[in-house]
């Protein structure tokens, strides 16, 4: 960006999901209407098993984004700061300053076996008056039930969730970001700190978790041998954001919050409201809605659905004995199947761990009277139709519960790329879909950065405001029509970044 005013500059946003991580520069100039996006890192992610269970390969993870901070700052060395969001109640475990062996991945089956130990001693009713959370077997806390069992929590000082401890390499700061600590079962509603009494009850040592920190505020600079290493300032910082990937996803959704649904489709689809107060009430428990923390304290009232990990991993099975699947195809295929599929309950539990996902389909529909899917096309048109309606039956819950009168679905992340997805979803909702932007959780880590430094200004509706400027959605009627919005998109002449 040429000609760059006092109100203009560049931040560096790292997000890392569950299946891949880059490293992308936000340039911004409010004042000018501009947002841009430069993706210069892009990388694997995923799980891997060791003989102590599912783990990720954070010592993998963490070069591959320091090589990408090395090319941002090699391309645009007037980067004011840098910016971390992952996925949520995952964390590492360190003594010392150093980490103690690669952090656990929340699909490994130990949480399961510590729920029961938990709810023994604080019932799940009271769990959700407490933390307001839906209940997830692999929610930090019981993931630190089943740690503790083990007898390895004893060996920690010091516990940072992924994003935090990323912070930590870059920094040696210790903190915890507010939004993503609200998913980890263990921040109390009433007074948003750490819950000092649940953790005694539960026996876990509350001198493991380090301060809360608010999105934007700075959470220390880098130190001076990693500053060399990505040829970036000594004095660069690195600023809170919604370290949740999904709290910076909402950030960059550009609705109403008064009349909009939204769905942050990746892996998972985040599929809720945002709120100004949580909603705890017993059929909100019921319905198994949690109430997470968003940007400028702001509540992010969803539910959780299985999300594209139904299709991905699917696609990853079929792809084991060496053949390729190319997606595109499979889902013109998919969209191709004119009859019928079934729909299957995408939250079921079986669809969880990796695996044969195709034949745990298959097996619900067998326990369920339903004709299984045959062929690829039809387990991929299957799955689509299950998450569409998945998905709808979401926003019409949180749209009771929550007293929200929904008129427009959002659709962010990768899920805003599949049409079919996205006009299914239409059509099963009876409500028009605004897909788009794809890149909000970078957009959302960009925007909190530039406010911090002055590079914007004003309330989550003023940033949303310049999000619906330079990215233009695309509009799904129920029914099958669609169009791109009028108007112009900045944004996409530098960010293709499905």
């Amino acid at each position: 960006m040429t000609g760059r005013s006092s109100h203009a500059g560049a931040v560096a946003a790292v997000d890392l999901g569950a299946t891949s991580g880059r490293v992308v520069v936000g340039r911004v100039d409010q004042s000018a209407g501009r947002l841009e996006l430069e993706q210069l890192a892009r990388f694997p992610n995923g799980a891997v098993r060791l003989a102590s269970g599912l783990h990720w390969d954070f010592t993998g993870m963490y070069r591959d984004l320091s090589q990408g901070l090395a090319e941002a700052f090699r391309r645009e060395p007037g980067i004011a700061s840098i910016g971390v969001d992952a996925w949520a109640v995952d964390y590492g475990l360190l003594r010392d300053g150093r980490l103690l062996g690669e952090p656990f991945h929340y699909r490994d089956e130990r949480t399961a076996r510590a729920v029961d130990g938990v709810h023994a001693v604080v019932p799940f009713e009271e769990l959700y008056r407490r933390n307001g959370l839906q209940f997830l077997p692999f929610n930090t806390l019981y993931q630190l039930a089943a740690e503790q069992a083990s007898g390895c929590l004893g060996l920690a000082d010091t516990l940072l969730l992924i994003p935090d401890l990323v912070a930590f390499q870059l920094t040696g700061a210790r903190v915890a970001e507010r939004t993503n600590a609200s998913t980890t079962g263990l921040v109390g509603l009433a007074d948003g700190d750490w819950d000092a009494e649940l953790l005694a009850r539960l026996g876990l040592g509350a001198s493991l978790l380090p301060p809360l920190v608010s999105p934007g505020e700075t959470v220390g600079r880098l130190r001076a041998d990693i500053a060399a290493e990505l040829g970036a300032p000594g004095d660069t910082p690195v600023v809170a954001v919604g370290s949740h990937d999904t709290a910076s996803a909402i950030v960059a959704v550009p609705m109403d919050a008064g009349s909009a649904a939204y769905i942050s489709c990746g892996t998972w689809g985040l599929v809720g409201v945002e709120l100004e107060r949580p909603v705890t009430s017993d059929a909100a428990r019921a319905a198994n809605f949690t109430n997470e923390g968003g940007v400028d304290g702001r509540v992010r009232f969803l539910h959780n659905v299985m999300g594209l990990w139904l299709l991905s991993e699917s696609v990853r099975w079929w792809e084991r004995d060496g053949t390729q699947v190319v997606l595109g195809e499979l889902l013109d295929a998919a969209a191709a199947v004119e009859f019928p599929v079934a729909v299957f309950d995408a939250n079921d539990p079986r669809f969880m761990a990796p695996g044969d996902l195709p034949g745990r389909i298959a097996e619900w529909c067998a326990e369920h009277g339903v004709a299984a899917p045959q062929s690829r096309a039809e387990f991929a048109r299957s799955i689509i139709e299950s998450l569409a309606q998945a998905f709808a039956d979401a926003v019409r819950a949180a749209s009771t519960l929550s007293g929200v009168d929904v008129s427009t679905i959002h659709v962010v992340g990768g899920g805003a790329l599949n049409a079919l997805l996205c006009r299914r979803t239409a059509d099963r909702a009876g409500l028009p879909v605004l897909a788009g932007p794809v890149e909000a959780t970078a957009i959302g880590n960009v925007l909190v950065q530039a406010r911090a430094q002055g590079f914007a200004s004003g309330d989550l509706e003023s940033l949303r405001a310049l999000v619906a400027r330079c990215f233009a959605p695309v509009r799904y009627e129920p029914g099958g029509s669609r169009r791109d919005r009028d108007g112009a998109s900045c944004g996409r002449r530098r960010a293709a970044l499905a």
